[in-house]
């Protein structure tokens, strides 16, 4: 393994394949090697990936000398993704296939030139969510004439990458996809082996709805801060504190009024091929928000409830 860095970092090599070397820790000079694009760790006993291999970014950003594009860290016994790979901005594939990942970070979100995202055979089950805060959320989760298993969010971040093309989540505890995740431009999605929501038809009871000041106020001002001429929004960016709690907000589902802590979990489910222009016939469940009852009351819509048990 060793006499293989070497090789590469004299011969400034741009890829370098530990594969099958019995690594159990990705050497330190792996850092030097400032014309990687390429670097394959595949079926080792990697537990972590160290900071000498996150320096990398570190050379891309100063000396714009490493442009690491594919990182594959199949086959080994990861338990945890450094939130520094998302600074590795030119990551177009990135392989963490078989894994003992039970989530991942969201700043994984920031790789924007991501293509593939591979997943399969992890032990995903909860995932950060990005766009919302759920503080304060005291909504009982209700149901529309069925019941639904437990929801575990894949990240909302997810939406940010923009070239992702293929993602594969196969074999992992995924109970849906996060909100508008069909607006995605997927090509291929493999997701067989999850624990994806289903349907079971059962009574539901409804909470009376009481709003907290801080909620209502949070409405108004989001409400107004979309009016260009209104006062708020001009006084807004001088209250850089509220600004920064108003970006956690988010709009219902249908009748696209803001929110900021409080609404409803729900589920509506997508065809990979009519909705999503995939060769697959396969419905998947892609999560929901709506802002209150009265929404989720009304007729036509194809949005629901989602119970915990």
């Amino acid at each position: 393994m060793a006499e293989s860095v070497v090789r590469a970092l004299y011969g400034k090599s741009s890829s370098l394949n530990l594969s099958s070397k019995k690594v159990k820790d990705v050497p330190k000079c792996v850092s030097r090697l400032t014309n990687l694009s390429v670097l394959l760790l595949n079926n080792n006993s990697i537990s972590s990936l160290p900071a000498e291999l996150l320096s990398l970014q570190h050379v891309s950003l100063h000396l714009n000398t490493l442009n690491l594009q594919h990182l594959s860290v199949l086959d080994n016994k990861l338990e945890e993704v450094p939130a520094e790979l998302g600074h590795l901005a030119k990551l177009s594939e990135i392989n963490l296939t078989s894994n003992n990942l039970s989530l991942l970070p969201q700043q994984l979100c920031q790789c924007k030139d991501l293509t593939k995202l591979h997943l399969a055979r992890n032990k995903l089950t909860s995932l950060p969510e990005l766009t919302l805060n759920t503080m304060n959320n005291f909504f009982r989760c209700l149901i529309k004439t069925q019941i639904l298993k437990p929801a575990l969010h894949f990240p909302q971040g997810i939406r940010a990458l923009e070239k992702l093309q293929v993602l594969d989540v196969a074999g992992n505890k995924l109970s849906m996809f996060p909100v508008e995740f069909h607006l995605l431009s997927l090509k291929e999605l493999y997701c067989e082996g999850n624990r994806f929501v289903h349907c079971k038809p059962v009574p539901s009871v409804q909470d009376e709805e009481v709003l907290t000041l801080k909620e209502l106020a949070a409405r108004f001002v989001l409400r107004e801060d979309r009016n260009r001429s209104s006062l708020i929004h001009r006084i807004l960016p001088h209250y850089p504190y509220l600004t920064a709690l108003l970006a956690s907000g988010s709009c219902c589902a249908l009748c696209q009024e803001p929110f900021l802590t409080t609404w409803l979990e729900c589920v509506h489910f997508i065809n990979l091929r009519k909705d999503m222009k995939m060769r697959s016939l396969q419905t998947i469940p892609v999560r929901a928000l709506l802002c209150s009852y009265k929404c989720f009351n009304t007729d036509g819509h194809c949005y629901y409830g989602v119970v915990t048990r």
